[in-house]
């Protein structure tokens, strides 16, 4: 079922496990009315991914994800002829092959006749679809995300420009293929690189920053619901003080809680320098950070 409004953003997103600000909500139902691709941009695990997992979740759709990386392109997005399978019906078919071409009296003229039978191997039959052609062809709408647009080639964005703005793909020995069900397009990107304007035309926009103090213990106590009072505000404010400092890779949501989790499995209900210090792997994934982190231990945890 579709959203109703804003408000029903909300309350099913947090049903679903996501805690969304208002903002986020706003943008995910005007993008459902006005039926535009949402581009969500911002640091590495702040939950863009999980935004459109659980947008899926909430509309009982499918999800299909696309996960983009450098020279991406059109076979591994949109669809690949199976070569080997019309290979091997042409050979199968090779009889019927040659009756088709013994009346040519030329080479020209037998490709003339091969051509007009060209339709029988580059049809639905022998292409093998897809995230992107898969997503336009369901019959039932679903969910697309792009994950990580920004990891892809500039000419691959541009790709992108027609199925973003009018839902349709154009496959040369095929035509234009036009969306049978519209899919709720999600795209994310880690500023790796800037989006160009015209994708930026063709989506609304959300930048996801790191959550205030407040909203991250929302999003602890509902995914790990054991955890104490005490614990749980000690172990979001050092995460708030970490990010202040001059990391590499400052921890995002998962690795908040993943300490919180890891802290709980070692019986803590109180957070000590000795006990950030025992499970700074679970936070920091950079050498030169623990270094950082471990010269203020005593003044982050008793921030």
């Amino acid at each position: 079922m579709v959203f109703q409004g804003v408000s029903d953003v909300q309350a099913r997103l947090e049903e679903a496990g996501y805690i969304p600000s208002s903002e986020i909500a706003t943008i995910v139902y005007l993008a459902q009315e006005a039926d535009k691709p949402v581009l969500v941009e911002g640091p590495a695990g702040v939950g863009k991914t999980e935004l459109a997992k659980s947008i899926a979740c909430c509309l009982g759709r499918e999800m299909i994800r696309l996960q983009c990386y450098e020279g991406l392109d059109e076979s591994k997005a949109l669809y690949e002829w199976a070569y080997a399978k019309q290979l091997l019906y042409t050979q199968m078919l090779k009889e019927k092959i040659d009756e088709v071409v013994s009346a040519a009296s030329s080479l020209a003229g037998a490709v003339d006749e091969i051509s007009r039978h060209e339709d029988a191997f580059f049809s639905d039959r022998f292409i093998q679809t897809r995230p992107l052609l898969a997503a336009i062809s369901s019959p039932d709408p679903v969910v697309l995300l792009v994950d990580e647009i920004d990891k892809s080639d500039p000419e691959f964005e541009a790709f992108l420009l027609e199925l973003l703005s009018d839902f349709q793909v154009t496959i040369p020995e095929l035509g234009t293929i036009q969306a049978r069900t519209q899919p709720f397009v999600f795209l994310t990107s880690n500023n790796y690189r800037d989006m160009s304007d015209a994708l930026k035309r063709r989506c609304l926009h959300i930048y996801i920053d790191y959550p205030p103090m407040e909203t991250e213990k929302r999003i602890v106590a509902k995914k790990l619901p054991g955890i104490g009072d005490r614990l749980l505000d000690q172990v979001v404010a050092t995460v708030a003080g970490i990010r202040e400092l001059d990391l590499k890779k400052k921890p995002c949501i998962s690795e908040t809680l993943d300490w919180a989790r890891s802290m709980m499995i070692l019986g803590k209900d109180t957070l000590t320098p000795e006990a950030l210090d025992q499970t700074l792997n679970t936070l920091c994934k950079n050498k030169a950070d623990y270094g950082v982190v471990r010269s203020r231990l005593r003044e982050l945890v008793t921030a």
